[in-house]
């Protein structure tokens, strides 16, 4: 374990930060300055995306925050002692024991089962005191030495249960693999002890599985999912009762997914895992209230449905590039008339830019279906997808349109979800997925749509287009303005989504005579890019002083994410100073998209900034509306930062910014 944590990696007792932000910040810039990674700034972001998926913190005042970067050449493990405590999520209270592991992207199975060993001694009470009684670093070293060797790789597999004694089966997994699910893993087993009933666990983590004898999965009464992620081969457990939760009840409430289990063993209409096979996207929405899955199923269609979309709609815009703007008319003349040794009148570049646009627009006639499929998809998992896909292509061939594609993927998705929750004998299980709930998912999802909704949302779409087409002068202005906002107001979260989907749903509607949609996918990309850039000018050349070194570092790579059209790199600096941050931030975009509206700018491709300059029509005044919105977002932030009070510094920041602050 020496190679793991020295005592360089080690801090006992010593202020490293107020917050857990500062704490991982710290600890990173300690792995950076051991040679064991090359960017403290994108290891603590890493970290620090994988805390926003689930707190680390643990009960008995231990975190352990955790990631995987590219940024980490070396598995290394990062130990602080803090005092005073600091909150980590956990339901108890602060943490003052802090283990950060930092693992490469590509780590050997070695360091991870060490990884994981350590997450299961911290379980162990005498571990723990020990930790908390250590006097030097290098106690603390021979500590984690000690207990990794001591403990097990695995949790031992428990002998078959004998008659009569209840048995339990249970899958724990977390994002990263390395820590939660082996903590979760060993609280369950332990829990199992003190109920009286054997529980076998199979850990989903980053070393190797060993899966569940098929035997204790047929004689268990029910199956616990402590999981934040999809479960593996979820087909194995059809039909058992099911307890699940997200990967950290399993470390924080044993006892009571244990309990929970036990009542559903002998409940006789519990909760069951469906039989369609794998539902691994249903696992992803462990624990939500109804807005985020909802949410969450929108936004896994949209995502699925994007890249049909972004190949297509550049596609399109090199059939314009190469075969001018009225390729649309010649274009499928051209392909079935013409090859490489009979070239069109236009020559190469006609029957090229023709070859493209056809290609492109195939693509952009995915957009729907696969909309619907993939919301079905989130719902159902793989049952969902076909029928999800039909109700797609029928909202189409009805004229639903882009709502229609989501009315109807919900349809399908609910419909196949029900369909996998039936009890059927054995023998027809194995058709379910693959005929039954496919044949009847279409005809309900896809016979309602033509049936009956069809037509009302059909004229809902038609109604809604028509009123976009009518926008102009202080009303499209407005339109910006609202886009601008909302791709600003939380830098690639739900309501930057929301607006951006709205319009790549629009975009394939676009054309020459009809340039709206284009118009809005080219005032949401131009104020999608205004945070980054405008944080990047603030913190690299106007007020450098008022930003920390890291800040000033976040900004160098800001440049080129904010010119790519990739508003998340303007979340570190939100993360430490939001209250400041989001409101330039949604000044500057607001500008940027009411000036790219009344410039009339569009763009037809939905993503890659400035690197699509021949997919953006007026593209000088695109790149003047996004500069125009950069300034004001700059001047905005610097502005607040020097006039208005926040909570004190962090100590890494500079003087010149201490005081800038505290005016």
């Amino acid at each position: 374990m020496a190679d793991i944590i020295t005592r360089a990696l080690v801090s006992l007792d010593t202020p490293i930060g107020a917050s857990k932000e500062e704490v991982i910040r710290s600890l990173a810039e300690r792995v950076v300055a051991q040679g064991r990674a090359t960017d403290a700034t994108d290891l603590a972001r890493n970290a620090l995306e994988r805390e926003a998926q689930a707190a680390t913190g643990m009960p008995g005042g231990i975190a352990i925050p955790h990631c995987r970067s590219k940024a980490v050449t070396e598995a290394t493990l990062a130990m602080a002692r803090l005092k005073p405590t600091v909150d980590f999520g956990a339901t108890d209270g602060g943490a003052d024991l802090v283990f950060f592991i930092a693992v490469p992207d590509g780590a050997d199975q070695a360091h991870l089962v060490l990884l994981a060993k350590l997450a299961r001694s911290l379980i162990k009470d005498e571990f723990v005191a020990a930790l908390r009684a250590a006097e030097t670093p290098d106690d603390i070293v021979r500590l984690v030495d000690e207990a990794v060797a001591d403990e097990p790789a695995a949790a031992p597999a428990a002998p078959a249960a004998p008659a009569g004694k209840p048995s339990i089966v249970a899958v724990t997994a977390c994002p990263t693999g390395i820590a939660h699910t082996y903590m979760a893993a060993d609280a369950l087993v332990a829990a199992g002890k003190r109920a009286g009933v054997d529980v076998h666990v199979e850990t989903q983590g980053s070393s190797s599985v060993t899966p569940l004898d098929p035997a204790l999965i047929a004689s268990a009464g029910a199956v616990i999912f402590a999981v934040d992620v999809d479960v593996r081969d979820k087909g194995r457990f059809g039909g058992k009762p099911l307890v699940q939760g997200p990967v950290k009840r399993g470390v924080d409430e044993p006892d009571a997914m244990i309990a929970d289990a036990i009542a559903a063993s002998t409940d006789p209409n519990p909760r069951r895992v469906p039989t369609g096979g794998e539902t691994g996207a249903e696992s992803s929405g462990i624990g939500e209230s109804m807005g985020a899955k909802v949410k969450r199923v929108l936004l896994t269609g949209v995502s699925y449905m994007i890249p049909f979309v972004a190949g297509g709609g550049l596609l399109i815009a090199l059939g314009f590039l190469f075969g001018g703007y009225r390729i649309t008319d010649d274009a499928a003349t051209i392909i079935v008339e013409n090859n490489f040794g009979n070239l069109p009148e236009g020559g190469l570049l006609a029957y090229l830019g023709a070859v493209f646009f056809m290609i492109g627009s195939t693509s952009m006639g995915f957009l729907v279906p696969a909309l619907a499929g993939y919301i079905a998809y989130a719902i159902a998992d793989r049952p969902g997808i076909a029928p999800g896909f039909v109700a797609g292509a029928v909202a189409g061939l009805m004229g639903a349109g882009f709502i229609g594609g989501l009315v109807g993927g919900v349809l399908a998705g609910l419909a196949a979800y029900w369909l996998g929750t039936l009890s059927v004998p054995r023998w027809l299980r194995g058709l379910m997925p693959v005929v039954i709930i496919p044949l009847l998912g279409s005809i309900f999802a896809s016979g309602l749509l033509i049936m009956v909704l069809g037509g009302p949302i059909a004229a809902l779409s038609t109604g809604l287009n028509d009123w976009l087409n009518s926008l102009t002068g202080a009303s499209a202005i407005l339109l910006g303005v609202i886009l601008g906002a909302m791709m600003s107001f939380d830098l690639g979260g739900p309501v930057n989504k929301v607006a951006y989907s709205f319009a790549v749903a629009g975009l394939g509607a676009g054309s020459l005579e009809n340039q709206t949609p284009w118009m809005i996918m080219g005032a949401v990309m131009a104020a999608g890019m205004v945070a980054p850039l405008g944080l990047a000018l603030a913190s690299t050349v106007l007020a450098r002083g008022l930003f920390t070194p890291v800040e000033r570092e976040n900004g160098k790579a800001a440049w080129l994410l904010g010119a790519s059209f990739i508003s998340e790199g303007a979340i570190p600096f939100a993360a430490v100073d939001p209250l400041r941050v989001i409101p330039s931030a949604i000044v500057g975009g607001s500008v940027t998209g009411a000036l790219c509206m009344a410039f009339g700018v569009y763009s037809q491709a939905p993503h890659g900034g400035v690197f699509v300059f021949f997919a953006i029509g007026n593209f000088p005044l695109f790149v003047l509306s996004i500069v125009i919105g950069a300034v004001v977002m700059a001047l905005t932030v610097i502005a607040l930062k020097r006039w208005v009070r926040k909570a004190p510094a962090t100590a890494e920041t500079p003087e010149s910014a201490k005081v800038a602050v505290a005016v």
